[in-house]
C-alpha cells in the first residue's frame, strides 16, 4: 500500500492567509519524516476551501524542502491553463527533482476561475479530451503542433524534455464514467475524490477496466488512487468528535463560497452530514480503526493508494501530531 498526505491548506477560521499555507508546508515536511510515501497539494481559486491558487508552485516549494518523498498535485485544473504551459512546468520539475513529481490534472468546475482567467465555459464543459490529449503529447514527443478546436498552433520544439521516460507520472481526477474511460483512453491512473464511498470507488474501477480493455490496453496496469479523511485518536468517537467540531463550519464558508460563471444552481450538502459520512467511510479513529478501514477498502475496491487529508481538526499542532500518529501508528502496519 502507499500512502500520501492530501494537502488542501484549509483556512478554517478568518485569518493570515501566510499561517495556513506555511502550516500546509510544514505538514508537507513532517509526512516525510513520519514515513509517508507522497505528499499532494490541492489547487482553488477564490474560495476559503483551500487558499493555494497554483498546486504546481507550492509543489516545487515543497520539492525543494523534502528529499525522498514524492510530491504531487491533486490536482491542476486543465480548464483553466493552456496545457503546454502547465506541461512544460511538469517536464521543468520532473527534471529539477529527479523523477519525484507527478502531475494530477483535472477538469475542475464551472467556477467563475474561467471568467477571470479568460478560458470560457467551452472549455470546462467541452475540451477537456482535447486539452489533456495536448499536455500527453507534448510530454511524450520532441516536437508538438496542435491543429483541434481549442488549440491550434505550428509545431515547436519541447523544451525542456521530461526526465522520466516515456513521461512524468501523470493521474487523472475522475468524477465520471466519462473522465474515467477518457483515462483508460490514455493509460493513465485515476483519482478518486473523498466524496467517493467504496461501492462508488469500486464502480468507478469497473467503468475504467473495461474502458482499457475495450481500447486494447491492460485494465491492471497503473496504479489508481484515492482521497481520504484521516484522523487518529484513542477512539473512533474521540476522533469523529474532533472532525465534528471544526469540519463543518470549514466546509460550510468554502463550499459556500464557490461561485458558478453562469450563475447555475448547484446543490451542496448539509456540512454536518457531510462530515458524518466521511467519518464513517474514512480512516477515522484508533490506530486500528483506520487501518482496518483502509485495508477493507482497498480489498473491496483494489485501491491501493491513498491521500490522507489530515488537516480536518483545523488546528496546525493538531494536524501535525495527526502526521505523527499516523506514520508511528498506522504506517507500519500496512506495511507488513
Amino acid at each position: 500500500m502507499k500512502l500520501g498526505i492530501f494537502l488542501l491548506a484549509a483556512q478554517f477560521d478568518a485569518g493570515d492567509h501566510g499561517e495556513v499555507l506555511t502550516a500546509a508546508m510544514d505538514a508537507g515536511i513532517a509526512a516525510e519524516e513520519a514515513g509517508f510515501d507522497e505528499a499532494w497539494i490541492a489547487e482553488h481559486h477564490f474560495v476559503p476551501y483551500g487558499l493555494c491558487p497554483s498546486a504546481v508552485t507550492f509543489a516545487s516549494m515543497l520539492l525543494g524542502r523534502t528529499h525522498r518523498i514524492g510530491v504531487g498535485t491533486a490536482i491542476s485544473v486543465l480548464s483553466n491553463q493552456h496545457p503546454v504551459a502547465l506541461g512544460e512546468q511538469a517536464a521543468l520539475l520532473d527534471q529539477l527533482s529527479g523523477g519525484r513529481f507527478t502531475l494530477g490534472v483535472g477538469r475542475g468546475g464551472p467556477w467563475v476561475d474561467l471568467e477571470v482567467f479568460g478560458t470560457g465555459l467551452r472549455r470546462y464543459e467541452e475540451a477537456f479530451p482535447e486539452s489533456l490529449d495536448l499536455l500527453m503529447r507534448w510530454l511524450t514527443h520532441q516536437r508538438v503542433g496542435a491543429e483541434g478546436e481549442h488549440f491550434a498552433f505550428r509545431k515547436v520544439p519541447v523544451v525542456p524534455r521530461p526526465h522520466t521516460y516515456p513521461h512524468p507520472p501523470v493521474i487523472v481526477a475522475c468524477t465520471s464514467r466519462e473522465s474515467a474511460s477518457l483515462a483508460a483512453r490514455h493509460g493513465l491512473p485515476m483519482l478518486l475524490g473523498m466524496h467517493a464511498d467504496d461501492a462508488e470507488k469500486a464502480a468507478m474501477v469497473r467503468t475504467y477496466e473495461c474502458a482499457a480493455s475495450a481500447c486494447g490496453r491492460d485494465p491492471k496496469a497503473v496504479e489508481h488512487a484515492a482521497a481520504s479523511v484521516a484522523f487518529v485518536a484513542d477512539t473512533h468517537r474521540e476522533a469523529a468528535d474532533t472532525l465534528r467540531r471544526a469540519m463543518p463550519r470549514w466546509l460550510r464558508r468554502g463550499l459556500s463560497a464557490h461561485v458558478t460563471v453562469d450563475d447555475r444552481q448547484r446543490h451542496m450538502r448539509d456540512p454536518a452530514e457531510y462530515t458524518d459520512f466521511l467519518c464513517r467511510i474514512h480512516p477515522v479513529g484508533s490506530p486500528t480503526d483506520c487501518v482496518r478501514r483502509l485495508s477493507r477498502t482497498a480489498e473491496r475496491t483494489g485501491i491501493t493508494r491513498f491521500l490522507l487529508f489530515t488537516e480536518g481538526a483545523g488546528v496546525p499542532s493538531t494536524t501535525l501530531e495527526n502526521v505523527n500518529r499516523l506514520g508511528k501508528e498506522v504506517l507500519p502496519e500496512l506495511a507488513r
